[in-house]
């Protein structure tokens, strides 16, 4: 994917070189070259292709918050596990 970018940046930074010192061409054909055909194709074409990336770090990111809010969620009493209660109160004696 890499590859890609820079051989097309390339090819068009030397176009726009070649638009830059021809006779008949100017600095600013050569700007617009480069951002028209070098800059925003390939900004574009790189922003399309990293989507899936994107996606599946978003994913993982809500998966970890997800995780992270299940360990973390319980009481705010201090013995609310799912064990019973260890002592109990004592039952009153009756007196004979």
């Amino acid at each position: 994917m890499w590859i890609v970018a820079i051989a097309w940046m390339y090819v068009a930074l030397m176009m726009a070189l070649a638009e830059a010192t021809s006779t008949q061409g100017s600095v600013l054909g050569a700007i617009i070259i480069l951002l028209m055909y070098g800059v925003a194709p390939v900004s574009l074409v790189m922003y399309l292709l990293a989507t899936p990336a994107r996606r599946r770090a978003r994913r993982a990111a809500e998966e970890a918050d997800w995780r992270a809010r299940q360990t973390a969620e319980g009481s705010d009493q201090a013995d609310a596990g799912s064990l019973p209660a260890g002592d109990g109160v004592a039952s009153e004696r009756k007196i004979p």
